[in-house]
């Protein structure tokens, strides 16, 4: 039986499974880099589905955004781990936090990340480097460094990111 008679006919659990196989199949041999052109390559697999249910999948999924060479592309997190870490990009900016106190303002959908001087170009590369993608780029002074994004859930999701990594670095933080 082909995939989409399986689609059809299974229930919904079965499609459920399928389509997450797909899209893993699809990141891995391709370059995927919003959820739009997700949708678009199920569609082209005989997927009928909104952007929401990719966005739920892709949150079950676990998929993470890094960097490609034509951009942000999606990414299971297994083809970034390594055997001590799922994130060891996160390593570096857990070092630096340690390090470095940190207070987060914020200013529409832009964050204000504020250290010590001198600091801003040190966080805003780690940052970079870090599993932390949903961003749209960082801008760093002598010790405040802006954190731009694209929309709100982007700038919660990050936030949210952000905060683990600070407080599992055990490092200073500023109320």
């Amino acid at each position: 039986m082909t995939v989409l008679g399986r689609i059809a006919t299974g229930n919904g659990h079965d499609s459920k499974a399928l389509r997450q196989r797909a899209i893993r199949d699809l990141i891995a041999a391709r370059p995927i880099g919003s959820q739009g052109q997700l949708v678009a390559a199920l569609g082209e697999q005989g997927f009928a589905v909104t952007q929401a249910t990719v966005s739920r999948d892709i949150t079950e999924l676990g998929l993470i955004k890094a960097r490609g060479a034509g951009g942000q592309v999606y990414v299971a997190p297994e083809s970034v781990a390594s055997p001590t870490s799922i994130y060891p990009s996160d390593e570096r900016l857990e070092r630096i936090l340690a390090d470095i106190p940190v207070s987060i303002g914020r200013s529409g959908l832009i964050l204000v990340l504020t250290g010590t001087p001198g600091t801003a170009s040190v966080i805003a590369q780690a940052i970079d480097e870090s599993s932390l993608q949903d961003q749209e780029g960082t801008l760093a002074g002598d010790n405040t460094l802006l954190v731009l994004f694209a929309d709100e859930h982007r700038l919660e999701r990050w936030l949210e990111r952000f905060t683990i990594i600070q407080a599992r670095s055990g490092g200073p933080r500023v109320p």
